[in-house]
């Protein structure tokens, strides 16, 4: 319990330095999270079955209207953060956490391994991963297990490079090296000194991986690529201009606008929370806002 405590005041007092645009990130993503979790309680209606007229406004209970199969278009953007959500922190955390012991191997190590795994590092930078992430998706075929391994796989070089350079500097320092000389193994090294100096950069690099993986999923939903059985907001999109006439009526209004929105809304609310954590994390690069 006292752990738990100094942690939560350690939180609160970084929250307290965040900025208002920081904070309201903060707020925002919260909401987005209740709003997944409790995706059942907050919407009467289910999101893969009829419960209205076809493309209905919102009222009569409907909040956001319904699509074109009567289906309460709420309750999808309920499920579909589930969704976003899911895919985005598992990209991120798969991604930064493969990305991070690559870029400590390759740090600590150097040598032979350390170009190799630096040459396919500027490869990958240098391909456009979007047009990748397609063809890959298409051959994998649509499920939420391939989209986030198809994110990851693209995702896992910028901490890998950002780590790397961290490391480079941190094996030169004298603790390291008299931790060398006392015979520490290179998982010691990783548990003990490495992983603690690099967490905040995975930190931030986890939130900025997380916005970037739910606005590529929405990319491939969008085009056709995603899980058809999982109701995301790239998804709903799909469907929503896919409907002939959609911009010659007022379907548009509530049955692409509210997803679009929610997705505009939580990928923003990552940039911000990621420059926020940056500049508490390195004051050098402060930003006056």
């Amino acid at each position: 319990m006292p752990k738990i405590l100094e942690t939560f005041n350690k939180g609160w007092k970084v929250i307290k330095d965040f900025s208002i645009q920081g904070k309201i990130s903060l707020f925002i993503l919260i909401l987005v999270i209740f709003m997944a979790v409790f995706a059942t309680c907050l919407s009467p209606y289910p999101y893969n079955f009829t419960s209205g007229d076809a493309l209905m406004p919102p009222r009569n209970g409907h909040i956001m209207g319904t699509d074109d199969l009567g289906i309460d278009l709420w309750a999808q953007i309920c499920y579909g953060a589930r969704v976003s959500l899911i895919v985005g922190f598992g990209t991120a955390l798969l991604a930064a956490i493969g990305g991070g012991l690559i870029g400590i191997f390759s740090g600590y190590v150097g040598g032979v391994p350390d170009k190799i795994i630096m040459r396919m590092i500027d490869i990958l930078i240098v391909i456009p991963d979007f047009p990748l992430m397609v063809l890959l998706a298409a051959l994998l075929g649509p499920s939420l297990f391939n989209v986030v391994i198809v994110l990851a796989l693209f995702a896992w070089v910028t901490p890998a490079r950002i780590v790397r350079s961290q490391v480079l500097m941190l094996k030169e320092q004298t603790y390291i090296k008299a931790a060398e000389t006392y015979g520490a193994g290179t998982w010691y090294l990783i548990q003990r000194h490495f992983l603690p100096a690099v967490f905040p950069i995975l930190t931030v690099n986890i939130i900025r991986l997380t916005g970037r993986a739910i606005i590529s999923e929405a990319g491939l939903s969008f085009l056709g690529l995603g899980d058809p059985t999982s109701k995301s907001w790239g998804l709903i999109i799909h469907y929503a201009t896919s409907f002939k006439g959609i911009y010659y009526t007022n379907f548009w209004k509530w049955w692409l606008v509210y997803p679009w929105l929610i997705l505009t809304m939580v990928v923003m609310s990552l940039a911000f929370l990621s420059r926020e954590m940056e500049n508490l994390l390195d004051p050098r690069i402060k930003i006056k806002v």
